[in-house]
């Protein structure tokens, strides 16, 4: 493998490194945002999928289980379709979370633009 090959190598690896770790928060995000309206977790996966944010259903479940343990999200079972269904909504906890999070989610991407140059110092 020549020095070329091996440069661009290491940078698909660098970038899809750092890509899979500002996609992780952004899933996040993501998920308490549309959790503002209570769904269960295929359902919720869909409308993430439809609006353009693909997530796997081995890793929604687990981040689901994992905000809940947090308190940001309620959760109920019910029966639909005959069947058992555990519907997911945020939290009173999860809600102030999230305005905190967007607001800073603003503040980054501003700050980002800013460096960028692309927004007005």
């Amino acid at each position: 493998m020549g020095a070329v090959e091996t440069t661009a190598t290491n940078a698909d690896a660098a970038f899809e490194n750092l890509r899979l770790e500002l996609r992780r928060g952004a899933l996040v995000l993501a998920v308490l945002a549309r959790l503002e309206t209570e769904h269960y977790g295929y359902a919720l996966r869909k409308a993430l999928v439809d609006q353009g944010m693909d997530i796997d259903e081995n890793t929604l479940y687990p981040l689901l289980r994992r905000l809940e343990t947090q308190g940001l999200l309620d959760s109920t079972w019910r029966e639909t379709d005959s069947r058992p269904k555990r519907f997911y909504r945020l939290s009173a906890v999860g809600e102030e979370v999230l305005a905190r999070l967007l607001a800073q989610w603003r503040d980054l991407d501003t700050t980002i633009r800013r460096i960028n140059g692309e927004a007005p110092e």
